[in-house]
């Protein structure tokens, strides 16, 4: 069908540059430059469709690269970008024989100072920092020039206290300025380190390619990290990797996706949403408050949209809801492993808005078990992490049937790291059997992972709440779960282990798991009794797609009654409650 579509399109053009009569042996009068070979398909392709797709191939989708000032535009507001520091001493501080001459031809190819535009200018209404690469200019190389640029930039975002937007591409470090190209790394990144720990915002988005030093400096070191469908990045080229070690690359190594499989990249955001998506991420950013109680009509519409006319049910701090109807232990256990029970996702849907995810540990994997990023809750960015099973077969195999690996662990702390800096609530949704044992996790240090989670969650100085939404097993939910309050479902259980685990153990027979269940003291209203959860969500229903609006509209006011308490304490007087609560167990 887009075969077919292109086809009427060249056709459409191609008729309206046809020879005129008397002339019908004469070759089309078609403009000069109205038709460019794309270097990645070899198709010939209509300018004019290429400028309109963002400077993405119709075909094959291939990105071109794309000159600074042309990003800026697709960026920035209109008319909102002042330019800085456009015209900087030329510098050769090795004095390499014919530079000079190699930056006056990359000055007139690109008609650009130097390999990067910094200024000011704002997305979407957000104010923000920003920088361009432009690989016209030598590579987009990092000399003196570039690395002063971008530091200069950095430290007068860090002084009016804006964000910082840099999209990279370059070639890496550049040699003609040798040992001072080298040292633009560690200027560069000592500014972002500034500016970090002034509780500012950078976004670094990585484009084709991004090598070398630039990889091993700014572009690595955002606090979100965003990247262009298919770009090259690495620190080594492909064709040094391939010499040195004498093997083939296998197909998909170091680009945008294989960074995102393996936790370096936050998101994959294709050029036509980038805007809106940076916008987005500026505007959360920023301090909001919660809005005052009052109809959230996203809420309400998706709640009548389920076909459900319930009356409002109150939660308070005893949550009893008084509907067992004799219920034993183990059929909450079976209930709260049920398949069709609303997953992490389902509620991070239903209760927030604008939710964006973010991936990856940053050190190894991105942990499809562990689902995080921002969101928005009645007005005000909370950050939401959630423990995540599968609703068939082969998502469960994707999310490992909800059982983090260290690198799920890794990226929920990072995650609520993230929060601390930037003042934001940290909402998480516990539902696992319990954290993976395999040989991967022992060898990338899954006891690790879960005691740094415990020792770092008890002095966050933010608010934190945990909701026990399915199954809360052993260390593996507890690593989510160091939070100010913790809540459970009504039919949800928490455990030190799993009923047939602590059967087999004690009992010599996981049969007894009922029994074993009974005695555990599973349920959410044993925990409730024995002062180790602060609230039960009621389900008069068991959970489920048709009654989740239900379930979410309960946590929804009881979740907004948690911000009001917990958001007048101070930094100190969080972690310190934290600390009581748990010091009382």
């Amino acid at each position: 069908m887009l075969r077919n579509m292109f086809k009427k399109t060249y056709t459409r053009i191609d008729a309206k540059y046809k020879p005129q009569e008397g002339n019908e042996g004469a070759e089309p009068n078609i403009p000069e430059g109205l038709w460019r070979k794309c270097n990645k398909c070899g198709q010939p392709i209509y300018v004019e469709d290429v400028v309109n797709n963002y400077y993405v191939c119709p075909k094959c989708s291939g990105y071109f690269r794309v000159h600074a000032y042309r990003r800026i535009e697709m960026i920035a507001d209109e008319g909102s970008f002042e330019e800085w520091n456009q015209d900087m001493p030329v510098s050769n501080p090795l004095e390499f024989p014919g530079y000079e001459k190699k930056l006056q031809a990359a000055r007139e190819k690109s008609r650009l100072n130097e390999a990067v535009v910094t200024g000011k200018c704002t997305v979407d209404g957000s104010p923000t920092v920003i920088g361009v690469c432009d690989a016209r200019f030598i590579m987009s190389s990092m000399g003196h020039v570039v690395g002063e640029k971008i530091t200069d930039a950095v430290e007068r975002a860090t002084k009016e206290q804006l964000p910082v937007v840099l999209f990279a591409c370059s070639g890496g470090a550049r040699m003609q300025e040798g040992i001072v190209s080298l040292m633009q790394m560690a200027k560069t990144s000592a500014a972002l380190k500034r500016h970090h720990e002034a509780g500012q915002l950078f976004i670094s988005v990585l484009t084709d390619p991004t090598t070398g030093g630039v990889t091993a400096s700014f572009a690595m070191l955002g606090d979100i990290i965003l990247a262009e469908p298919g770009a090259l990045i690495g620190f080594a080229g492909p064709r040094v990797i391939e010499q040195t070690i004498g093997q083939k690359l296998p197909e998909g190594f170091q680009r945008s996706e294989f960074l995102l499989d393996h936790g370096f990249v936050d998101k994959i955001v294709e050029r036509r949403d980038q805007k809106k998506v940076i916008g987005q991420i500026l505007f959360m950013h920023q301090k909001h408050a919660m809005v005052p109680r009052a109809a959230r009509p996203a809420l309400a519409a998706a709640h009548a949209h389920s076909g459900k006319d319930e009356k409002a049910v109150s939660v308070d701090k005893k949550g009893k809801s008084g509907q067992d109807g004799g219920k034993t232990a183990w059929d909450t256990v079976l209930l709260s492993r049920k398949s069709d029970r609303p997953v992490a996702t389902d509620y991070i849907n239903a209760i927030f808005d604008e939710f964006i995810e973010f991936h990856g540990d940053r050190y190894f994997k991105d942990d499809g078990a562990i689902v995080g990023g921002i969101a928005m809750f009645h007005g005000m960015p909370v950050t939401v992490i959630g423990q995540q099973k599968g609703k068939n077969t082969k998502e469960n195999i994707k999310r490992n049937f909800g059982m983090p690996s260290p690198d799920g662990y890794r990226k929920a702390l990072r995650l609520m790291k993230q929060a601390e800096t930037f003042n934001r609530p940290v909402v998480c949704f516990v539902d696992t059997p319990g954290a993976f044992c395999g040989l991967e996790a022992e060898e990338r240090g899954q006891g690790e992972a879960i005691a740094r989670n415990l020792f770092e969650m008890a002095s966050l100085t933010v608010p934190v709440l945990s909701m026990v939404i399915g199954e809360g097993g052993s260390g593996g939910a507890l690593a989510m779960a160091v939070a100010n309050e913790v809540w459970m479902l009504e039919n949800a259980i928490y455990s030190i282990l799993s009923p047939e685990g602590f059967a087999s153990i004690l009992y010599k027979d996981s049969k007894k798991a009922p029994d074993a269940a009974k005695v555990m003291k599973v349920t959410a209203k044993d925990l409730q009794n024995l002062k180790l959860i602060e609230r039960i969500i009621p389900e008069e229903q068991p959970a489920s797609k048709e009654n989740l609006f239900r379930l979410a509209e309960l946590m929804d006011v009881a979740m907004e009654d948690f911000f009001k308490t917990y958001g007048a304490m101070s930094g100190e007087e969080l972690a310190n409650h934290r600390y009581d609560r748990f010091r009382r167990m």
